[in-house]
C-alpha cells in the first residue's frame, strides 16, 4: 500500500477539515464489479486499488455528461473487496438506477451505502504528491480511507469515513467551494449541465477524469473524437464580478453586447465559473456582462497546478 502522510482523527484544524453533507456513497461488490464498472465510466477502473483512487464520468451513449464520481477500493477483514463510489447525494439514486440498467447476468451487487458512509474533506493537508494516492486512517468508529484528490493537488485530501466519525467534523461545504471555484474546479452538476454538457469542454481531461487509452465505454466514441481533433469551441472559465458586485445566478446568459458568448454555472460572491466561446473571450475589445453584472476572466478551467 502507498504510504501516505501521518494523519489523526478528527483531522488536525490546520488541515480544514470539514464534512460535505451534500455527497453520498454507493457500494459495488461481486467478482465482476470491476469489469462491470470498466466497460461504463470515463476512467480506468484497473487503476483503482486500496492504495488509488480515481476520479470518472458516465456519460450517454452520445457523450454527453449525466454522473461524476470518485471510485475507490475497501478491502474488509474477510478480504472482500466493495467498490465505494461518492458522487453527489441528491442524485444517487438516479446514478444507481442507470447503472442497474446495464447489470443483465453480470454478478454486481449495487448498493446506496450513504448510511454508513459519508464524505470529508481536508484540503489543508499534503499527500505523498501523486494525484489520487490512498491509505487507511483508524478513527474510533471503524477505518476510514484518505486520499490525494485526483483532480488538483491544491485541493488537498478527501476522505471516505464511517458516517459517525465524520459527523464530529465541522461543515465544510462554504470554504470549501470558496477553494475550487479558486482553483477553477468544477463540481459535477452544479457545472455540467447532465445530458448536455460535453465532458472536455469543462475541462474534464485537465482533471483526470478520462482514460485515452482503456478500452470501450460509454459515450467513448464522441469523448475520443473531440479529444483527437481538438473539436472544443466552447470552455468552462473562471470568471469573477467586478466593483464588489456577487455573480449572478447559475444559468444567466453571459454577454458582450447584444451577443449571446455563454452561460453561468455555479459562483459563490463575486467568484464563479461559466461556459464560453473561446472565439469571443479572446478578442481584445471582449467586454462581457451577466444579468447586468461586469465580468472579468481569469482564464480556463482548472486553473495551472502548483
Amino acid at each position: 500500500m502507498t504510504e501516505g502522510v501521518a494523519l489523526s482523527w478528527p483531522p488536525v484544524p490546520a488541515a480544514g477539515a470539514g464534512r460535505l453533507a451534500e455527497r453520498g456513497v454507493l457500494a459495488l461488490t461481486g467478482p465482476d464489479a470491476r469489469t462491470f464498472l470498466q466497460g461504463l465510466i470515463t476512467n480506468d477502473v484497473r487503476r483503482v486499488a486500496p492504495s488509488h483512487a480515481i476520479y470518472a464520468l458516465f456519460l450517454t451513449a452520445q457523450g454527453k455528461f449525466l454522473h461524476e464520481m470518485f471510485v475507490i477500493a475497501h478491502v474488509d477483514a474477510a478480504g472482500e473487496e466493495t467498490l465505494l463510489i461518492e458522487t453527489e447525494a441528491a442524485r444517487a439514486a438516479d446514478l444507481l438506477r442507470r447503472l442497474s440498467l446495464y447489470k443483465l447476468r453480470s454478478k454486481v451487487t449495487l448498493a446506496d451505502a450513504s448510511a454508513q458512509w459519508a464524505v470529508a474533506v481536508a484540503p489543508g493537508a499534503a499527500g505523498n504528491g501523486e494525484p489520487g494516492s490512498a491509505w487507511t486512517v483508524e478513527t474510533p468508529d471503524g477505518s476510514a480511507i484518505a486520499y490525494t484528490d485526483p483532480r488538483h493537488p491544491g485541493l488537498g485530501l478527501r476522505l471516505l469515513a464511517p458516517r459517525a466519525a465524520v459527523e464530529v467534523l465541522p461543515d465544510a461545504s462554504e470554504a470549501y467551494t470558496r477553494l475550487r471555484l479558486d482553483l477553477g474546479v468544477p463540481d459535477g452538476s452544479r457545472d455540467l449541465v447532465p445530458e448536455k454538457s460535453i465532458p472536455l469542454e469543462n475541462g474534464m481531461d485537465h482533471l483526470h477524469a478520462v482514460a485515452f487509452d482503456k478500452g470501450c465505454y460509454m459515450g467513448q466514441e464522441l469523448t475520443a473524437r473531440t479529444h483527437y481533433r481538438a473539436l472544443i469551441r466552447k470552455r468552462l472559465m473562471r470568471v469573477a464580478a467586478t466593483a464588489g458586485q456577487s455573480l449572478p445566478p447559475a444559468g444567466t446568459p453571459v454577454v458582450w453586447g447584444d451577443r449571446e458568448v455563454g452561460e453561468m454555472r455555479s459562483g459563490l460572491g463575486a467568484h464563479g465559473l461559466a461556459l464560453l466561446r473561446i472565439e469571443d473571450v479572446e478578442k481584445p475589445d471582449v467586454a462581457l456582462t451577466s444579468g447586468g453584472v461586469p465580468l472579468v476572466v481569469s482564464g480556463p478551467v482548472p486553473a495551472p497546478r502548483p
